[in-house]
C-alpha cells in the first residue's frame, strides 16, 4: 500500500510533470552548451585509407568582425590548398609532398602570416621560421630567421633530406638554400601593406616597448600562422608548419613553428601534429610532443589529449595566457582541430573526399 509520501509525490508528477520534464530539459541542454563552449571540432573516420588537415591561424576571429567578401576570400584559399594535398595522397603520394605543396599555396598567399604574408620585425624585415618531420622515421628539419627564402617549408624538408642536422638558422639557412636550389627572392617580395600597418599600429600602441602579440591591439587580430598534416596510402603520417612569427619581435625571437616537439610532431605510433598561437606557451609546454606522449603512453585517444592539453593544460602554464590551437591526425584518420581561442581558419579532407572548412568557433 502506498504511503503518504509516494502519494504526494505521484500527484505532484501527474500535475506539474510536463513543466518538470521541460526543467530538466532546460538543464542538459545548459550543461551541453558549457561542456561544447570551449571544445574543438573532431571529425572521426573508423578507418580512412588518407586523410589532410589544414590550418591558417587561431585568433580572436569573430563573424563580426569578418565581411563576406573577405569571409569567402579565407574559406577559398583554404580550399585550394587543401586540395592540392588531397589530389597528392589520392594519386598515391606521400604524406610528405602532400604537406609540403598544402603549405606552399598558403605560404604564397597574402592572407596568412606565413611566406609572403609574414609579419613585421621591429626593424621592418620579415624573418620566416618552419619545420616539417616525417612519422615514419621521426625524421625532422627546420629553419629559422631567413629573410630571403621565399618558401620556408621547402627549405625545412631541405634540411632534413639533405643535412645531417635538423635546424639552420638565419643567413647560414640562406647560403644552405641557396646551395640546394631553393627559390631566393628580394625581401620586398615579402612587403604587404597589411603587415606593414599592423606593425606601425603595436608599436604606437607599446611606445617601443618590448615585442608581444598579446597587446590589446594585437590579440583582435588573427594569428596566422599556417600548418598542415596527412596521413597516406601506405600509412605514414607528416606534418609541418610555417610562419612569420609575433608583429614587432625583436633580438631574432623564434616561436614555436621551428620546434619540433612544440609547435610540429609527427609519430606512426600516434599522430602529426601543428600548431597556431603564442608561441613561448607552446614551447613551454611541447605541446606537439605532450599530446603523442599521452597518446603512446598513457593510451588516450587523439580527441581526449588534444582536449587536455589545449583547454586545460596549455592555458594552466600561462595563467590563462596560452591561447592557440592545434590540427592533428592519428595513424586511422581521425583528425582533430582543437583551440581556445574563438576562431581558428582550418579545413579537412578524407579519402572520400568529403570537404570540411572552418573559421569560428561554432
Amino acid at each position: 500500500m502506498l504511503n503518504f509520501s509516494t502519494l504526494i509525490t505521484i500527484i505532484f508528477i501527474m500535475k506539474y510533470g510536463n513543466y518538470f520534464l521541460v526543467f530538466l530539459i532546460f538543464l542538459m541542454a545548459c550543461k551541453e552548451k558549457a561542456e561544447t563552449e570551449n571544445k574543438g571540432v573532431f571529425i572521426e573516420q573508423t578507418q580512412s585509407e588518407f586523410s589532410i588537415i589544414i590550418h591558417g591561424g587561431a585568433g580572436t576571429i569573430k563573424r563580426e568582425n569578418m565581411s563576406p567578401e573577405k569571409e569567402e576570400e579565407y574559406a577559398k584559399k583554404l580550399e585550394e590548398a587543401i586540395r592540392i594535398g588531397h589530389d597528392i595522397l589520392r594519386n598515391g603520394g606521400t604524406s610528405l609532398d602532400a604537406v609540403e605543396k598544402t603549405i606552399n599555396v598558403l605560404e604564397n598567399s597574402p592572407l596568412f602570416n606565413a611566406g609572403k604574408g609574414a609579419v613585421f620585425t621591429h626593424e621592418g624585415t620579415n624573418e620566416h621560421d618552419a619545420s616539417i618531420m616525417d612519422g615514419s622515421n621521426l625524421n625532422a628539419g627546420a629553419s629559422s630567421g631567413t629573410k630571403t627564402v621565399k618558401n620556408p617549408i621547402n627549405l625545412a624538408r631541405a634540411v632534413m633530406e639533405k643535412s645531417p642536422h635538423v635546424m639552420l638558422s638565419g643567413s647560414g639557412a640562406e647560403i644552405f638554400a641557396s646551395e640546394n636550389g631553393l627559390e631566393i627572392v628580394n625581401p620586398s617580395y615579402f612587403f604587404t601593406e597589411k603587415a606593414m600597418k599592423s606593425l606601425e599600429r603595436v608599436k604606437a600602441s607599446q611606445e617601443d616597448k618590448v615585442a608581444s602579440f598579446y597587446t590589446e591591439d594585437i590579440k583582435d587580430s588573427k594569428f596566422g600562422t599556417v600548418g598542415c598534416a596527412a596521413l597516406d596510402k601506405f600509412g605514414n603520417l607528416a606534418a609541418g608548419t610555417s610562419t612569420g612569427g609575433m608583429t614587432n619581435k625583436r633580438w631574432g625571437r623564434i616561436g614555436d613553428a621551428p620546434i619540433i616537439g612544440a609547435g610540429t610532431y609527427a609519430n606512426n605510433n600516434s599522430c602529426a601534429f601543428s600548431s597556431t598561437g603564442w608561441g613561448e606557451y607552446f614551447i613551454r609546454g611541447m605541446v606537439a610532443y605532450d599530446i603523442s606522449a599521452l597518446m603512446e603512453y598513457k593510451g588516450l585517444t587523439l580527441k581526449e589529449a588534444a582536449k587536455n592539453v589545449i583547454q586545460k593544460k596549455l592555458p594552466a602554464i600561462g595563467d590563462g595566457a596560452g591561447s592557440g590551437g592545434i590540427i592533428a591526425i592519428d595513424k586511422n584518420g581521425n583528425m582533430v582541430m582543437e583551440f581556445n581561442t574563438s576562431g581558428m581558419y582550418r579545413a579537412t579532407m578524407n579519402a572520400q573526399g568529403d570537404l570540411y572548412v572552418g573559421i569560428y568557433k561554432d
